[in-house]
């Protein structure tokens, strides 16, 4: 198995629109897009990837992978088992795989995340 180090400056990763499934959608008109920065292979075949993602406004739900996260820019409230988590700037967040989700992006929100994912 080989790695190597990747550096990437969020700004400079090309994203492309990814579609949301409408049923996942319970306001707004959200969009989303994705770009990748690095997919780095793991023992047993798993692997970690690596990307920007965007969201415009709206409410959206969502069954989470293992993941963590950075906030570039953006605000959004994320609902889970009954207590909401604000994120901003800054903030660092960790999703539990299966966690079910409810997320109202109140100011399009660009986040920098690493998903485990398993193979």
């Amino acid at each position: 198995m080989s790695r190597s180090i990747v550096v990437a400056r969020p700004g400079g990763v090309a994203l492309a629109e990814s579609e949301l499934d409408p049923a996942t959608v319970i306001s707004g008109s959200p969009r989303t897009y994705e770009g990748e920065i690095a997919t780095s292979p793991l023992p047993g075949g798993d692997a970690l990837a690596t990307g920007v993602w965007r969201c415009t406004e709206g409410t959206v739900t969502d069954v989470e992978s293992d993941e963590a996260f950075v906030v570039l820019s953006g605000r959004a409230t994320i609902e889970h088992a009954g207590a909401a988590h604000e994120v901003g700037p800054g903030d660092v967040c960790v999703l539990p795989a299966g966690a079910e989700t409810r997320w109202t992006i109140h100011e399009a929100l660009t986040k920098v995340y690493v998903i485990h994912e398993p193979g």
